[in-house]
């Protein structure tokens, strides 16, 4: 997580779901080491964010950067597309 010069957090994950309306749900992972066993422990936590032209798809690695309350869960906005997701598997 960084903070930029207006304050507002930003965080670096990628798009996990794009099925909603201007809205995408953005997995961050974090990792950290066990206190105890010392194994590097990853999670992810998955937050929702505006897209307003619906640019994005899953398996973009976006940058998201903190907003004002836009609805009941969504408190951040898609700031750019960092990398396209591979087109055709």
């Amino acid at each position: 997580m960084e903070r930029h010069s207006s304050g507002r957090k930003r965080l670096v994950g990628s798009v996990m779901s794009d099925r909603m309306e201007k809205t995408v749900v953005v997995g961050v992972e974090r990792r950290a080491r066990h206190p105890r066993y010392g194994k590097v422990v990853r999670s992810v936590k998955k937050y929702k964010a505006h897209d307003e032209e619906n640019i994005c798809r899953v398996g973009d690695v976006v940058r998201i950067v903190e907003s004002r309350p836009l609805s009941r869960e969504k408190r951040w906005v898609v700031e750019e597309i960092v990398k396209r997701a591979e087109v055709g598997a």
